[in-house]
């Protein structure tokens, strides 16, 4: 299979322009701009001195942007792999919590075991149907809204969902694309049910099974996986250790043929099913949200996953559903898009659950075999401890906020991620007492082969404004309180509009960074710097994830002091999935919450004084920053979607109903007020 942390081919980008390389002046001039208010005098003197001497005339700033131009003529996208191997394949931590994002369904309600095997043979149904227009090529282009809406963007990311594999590597893992005309297009999916993988052929004699196949496939591979005698260790736990550790397990598993022949069908693999077993009485959204991260550890389904497969869609018997993601392939817009595709084939296309003319003839789905020598036993008890105290690590919020959402932002003419984005600095402000390097990603896919580029949310600004609305000595009115945050969120939508226009730092640092390397230059005392390694530590790592269908986007901290912090607004109300780590006795993911909403609210507050003073001339801008970080399509003036309690719908069909917005008005009035009381007490929601 060919490797894809080479460069894509040339044509990958269908015509888009190149990612452009900021000049260094600018690039200099920013970051000391982003790093002044987060580091001491002293700190900040010593990088002034170091970043001088590196953007020196004739220095050697010069030589590595000047090598990073050449670089830029003759690759389709110059930061592509520099920012491949740093995101991901070079981080040798664990997959789950702290790489793989997950996206959590409704609640479903199986009322019986079959229906969660109907509702897994629809959503696999789904994905084949989904496979056949990515095959064809036939995806539609998506668009840019909002701020240079119109450009057309990267689609390349979309042809990874079911075609690549995470190969973990001793010092660094290999994504593995296989797009390769020696190589057959992988025919089958992974099913694990019970710590077990089985193989089921979805293409059987040229012929794609259809729904009622797939049913009864899915009942066999249930039946084989009760079978005491046949059970084999749960071998997924492996792939949930730390990528060195896992690679060194790979190695001893490949010495035995059987384990070689097991590995290469679940690494050719379409995509994994996971049938999990019922997880206990209580699946509240954060529940969920700590399930699919981490499937629970090994007492519950933590085995019952291979992490380093793109796409593993979950399926638990007592209706907590979702899917995990490898996240070095594509970004959190493709899985969101792809997902909502499948909910909205479930939900528009009935169920077909014909009988089929002879159901027999199916061969039988094989159980996937492992040679386990007492080596292999011990790794994975190894992997089994690990995951445990990932599992105990957790701490995980999901709060849904329901006094207001993206409409009244915009009401206010202002851009509802930036107005997000600068509540976050004041929660954290208000937990903290400080700022801190603050990611937020930001889409370059106008570009060919375009990832993520960062936008640093912890500006001046932000600060200014932060500690005017903590200050207890009334000091600053409310006029120049709005003023603040109208200059935050300017500031926030002008380091946005840099970012996905390519002309953002973080990416070109790192360039330099990696080309110096490359020259086997020392490395520049710029890197070496403390500031750099403070501007790097993202102890604050946020991301937009919208979505349509009512569903929501969870992710781990990237560092052991930090949190995670993911949202997705709506017309009325606004979902934040917030999560930090226990061991750290800095963080807290229900205080964070806590000062979120008192933040929030706060806000909500000084608009409403100083309503009248919102300039006309400031609307045309809220309307087109609308969306920017991974929001690249027009998700933002959907109908608000939420679930009713009393829920009749099919088991088959997905639980995502869509209201009026008299309706769901209605609704969240009922909500508010019991939740203002539950946030006042300080309670999780």
């Amino acid at each position: 299979m060919p490797v894809l942390d080479r460069e894509p081919s040339k044509d990958s980008g269908d015509g888009l322009p190149k990612l452009p390389l900021p000049s260094l002046k600018d690039t200099l001039e920013m970051y000391l701009r982003c790093m002044k208010h987060l580091l001491t005098e002293e700190q900040f003197d010593k990088t002034q001195n170091v970043v001088k001497q590196f953007g020196a005339p004739g220095g050697v700033g010069e030589l590595l942007q000047s090598k990073l131009m050449e670089r830029r003529e003759n690759k389709a996208n110059w930061v592509y792999n520099y920012w491949l191997n740093d995101m991901y394949l070079n981080n040798r931590l664990a997959l789950p919590v702290n790489s793989s994002p997950a996206m959590v369904f409704p609640k479903q309600n199986f009322r019986a075991p079959i229906d969660s095997l109907r509702f897994a043979a629809h959503l696999i149904s789904g994905v084949l149907e989904y496979k056949t227009l990515l095959d064809a090529r036939a995806l539609p282009v998506d668009y840019a809204r909002g701020q240079l809406a119109g450009t057309p963007l990267c689609m390349e990311q979309y042809y990874r969902l079911f075609t690549s594999y995470r190969l973990p590597g001793p010092e660094s893992d290999t994504l593995v694309a296989q797009e390769s005309s020696v190589m057959p297009e992988p025919e089958h999916i992974i099913v694990a049910c019970k710590n077990q993988f089985f193989v089921m052929d979805v293409v059987i004699n040229f012929r794609r099974l259809n729904e009622r196949d797939l049913l009864t496939q899915l009942e066999k591979i249930v039946k084989m996986a009760e079978s005491e005698e046949e059970r084999l260790p749960p071998i997924g736990l492996l792939t949930s250790d730390g990528r060195t550790e896992w690679a060194e397990s790979r190695s001893v598993l490949m010495r035995e043929s059987t384990n070689r022949d097991s590995l290469d069908m679940i690494e050719r693999c379409l995509c994994l099913v996971c049938l999990d077993d019922s997880s206990g009485p209580e699946l509240s959204d954060t529940t969920r949200a700590m399930l699919m991260l981490h499937g629970g550890g090994v007492a519950k389904n933590g085995g019952n996953r291979w992490y380093d497969k793109p796409m593993q869609f979950v399926i638990g018997a007592d209706g907590c559903c979702g899917v995990v993601c490898e996240h070095s392939p594509f970004e959190g817009i493709v899985l969101v898009q792809c997902t909502e595709y499948l909910l909205k084939y479930m939900i528009g296309s009935p169920s077909k659950l014909v009988r089929a003319a002879s159901v027999s003839e199916l061969p039988a789905p094989r159980r996937l075999r492992w040679k386990c020598t007492p080596e292999v036993h011990k790794l994975l008890t190894s992997s089994a401890d690990k995951l445990r105290r990932l599992v105990r690590n957790l701490d995980m919020n999901v709060h849904k906020f329901y006094d207001y959402g993206k409409e009244f932002i915009k009401k206010q003419k202002m851009s509802p991620d930036a107005y997000i984005q600068v509540a976050l600095q004041l929660a954290f402000y208000r937990c903290h007492g400080r700022l801190v390097s603050t990611y937020e990603s930001a889409s370059i896919r106008r570009f060919q082969e375009g990832r993520v580029d960062n936008i640093r949310s912890a500006t001046p600004e932000a600060l200014a404004f932060v500690k005017a609305m903590t200050d207890g000595k009334l000091s600053t009115g409310d006029t120049e309180k709005m003023e603040m945050l109208r200059g935050a969120i300017n500031a926030q939508t002008k380091y946005t509009i840099l970012a996905i226009t390519g002309m953002a730092i973080d990416n070109h640092l790192l360039g330099l960074r990696e080309i110096a390397h490359e020259m086997k230059i020392d490395k520049p005392e710029i890197f070496k710097d403390e500031a750099y390694l403070i501007s790097n530590q993202f102890i604050l790592s946020t991301s937009q994830v919208p979505t349509t269908v009512e569903m929501f986007c969870c992710y781990g901290p990237v560092v052991p002091n930090g949190y995670g912090a993911c949202y997705n607004p709506q017309s009325d109300h606004i979902i934040f999935s917030v999560s930090s780590f226990r061991e750290s006795p800095q963080t807290c993911s229900a205080e964070f919450v806590k000062c979120l909403v008192q933040g929030l609210l706060d806000m909500r507050d000084l608009c409403r004084k100083c309503n009248s003073g919102s300039k006309p001339d400031e609307q045309g801008k809220a309307q087109t920053l609308d969306t920017h970080t991974q929001t690249e399509t027009d998700w933002q003036n959907k109908t608000p979607q939420r679930r009713s309690d009393s829920t009749n719908s099919q088991p088959t069909i997905p639980q995502v109903l869509v209201k009026t917005p008299d309706q769901a008005n209605a609704e969240v009035q009922t909500q508010t007020s019991s939740q203002g009381e539950a946030l006042k007490n300080g309670s999780k929601s």
